[in-house]
């Protein structure tokens, strides 16, 4: 087996010329041959490769005209800096004195806080209204903290946002109910304002001279309008006028809710507070201790209304059918 090998091996290093038919080598290939590499196992390169050391105490003083200002605030290329400064530290002093006590949003201290107009004329600048609301937000929240425990900082930090008038001086103008009987309230939502009169009857509705099925087509936005009605129990004891202009309909249907709650608070102010809960009992279910029943009556009239509703409409489709 060696021997053929070893034949085999000759054969390819030497073969013959064809016209001589004198041997000729051949060079092995390059895998077969025995190359020896040197290899160091010293951590310190040689003198040729490696960089000299820095002596930082022998380097030139540098040119403070080729210095890099750096600017004071950290928003200075931003947009709105002034605006985003306010904002950061706002955030910052929320997060440093998140964990102070706190009492309940009634009970806090009433404040006037500037308008968005007014914010706009402070920073120079033309904010959004979202935006703005992000400081309102964080501002109510740190007036939550109770007065005895706020720190001076952050009253002063809080002081170039509020309005300089008395916030207990400001009283809305108490609604009125009219010869007739009428109730008046408006509402607003994004582009669409409604005028809500609302008068003691049986249940009817009109909403600029239409019927409520005519005026929206959509269940939601047929019941988002009558919310109020809804969550007090008050819907076959009420008749209600509305005029509504500007927007979509949903828009309408929101700004009509705004309207109509308000004037039923003229007719009976003590139902605030169920007003203030009878979403929560709608969409929770009411799971609360002692608000129980009163939070399934809710949800079943809600639901039964919704289904008459629907029944009614698939019964007219079947008739035009």
């Amino acid at each position: 087996m060696a021997s053929k090998q070893s034949f085999s091996l000759t054969y390819r290093l030497f073969s013959k010329c064809p016209k001589c038919h004198s041997r000729l080598s051949r060079t092995p290939p390059r895998s077969a041959r025995s190359t020896s590499r040197n290899f160091t196992t010293s951590l310190s390169a040689p003198a040729s490769i490696a960089a000299p050391e820095i002596d930082f105490e022998q380097l030139p003083a540098p040119n403070p005209a080729n210095a890099r200002v750096v600017p004071a605030s950290p928003s200075y290329f931003t947009s709105k800096p002034k605006f985003t400064d306010g904002l950061l530290n706002l955030r910052s002093l929320l997060r440093e004195y998140q964990t102070l006590p706190t009492v309940e949003p009634g009970q806090a201290p009433r404040v006037a806080w500037r308008t968005i107009t007014q914010y706009r004329l402070m920073v120079g600048e033309l904010v959004r209204a979202s935006k703005y609301h992000k400081i309102l937000d964080i501002l109510r929240r740190l007036n939550q903290i109770h007065p005895s425990l706020m720190p001076e900082s952050l009253r002063e930090a809080m002081e170039p946002y509020k309005r300089d008038v008395n916030p207990y001086g400001i009283i809305p103008r108490p609604g009125t109910i009219d010869s007739d009987g009428r109730a008046y309230g408006v509402g607003r939502r994004k582009s669409s304002s409604a005028r809500v009169y609302l008068v003691q009857g049986e249940g009817e509705v009109l909403v600029n001279g239409k019927s409520i099925n005519s005026a929206f087509g959509r269940i939601h936005d047929r019941e988002s309008a009558l919310w109020a009605l809804k969550a007090t129990g008050r819907v076959d004891k009420y008749n209600v006028w509305a005029l509504v202009s500007g927007g979509g309909s949903t828009g309408q249907a929101e700004a009509i809710t705004l309207g109509l709650a308000r004037a039923l608070m003229v007719h009976e102010p003590m139902l605030k507070p169920a007003l203030r809960r009878g979403e929560w009992f709608i969409l929770r279910g009411a799971s609360a201790i002692g608000t129980r029943s009163l939070g399934l009556t809710y949800i079943c009239s809600w639901l039964c209304d919704t289904r008459s509703s629907t029944g009614r409409e698939e019964e007219a489709w079947q008739a035009e059918g």
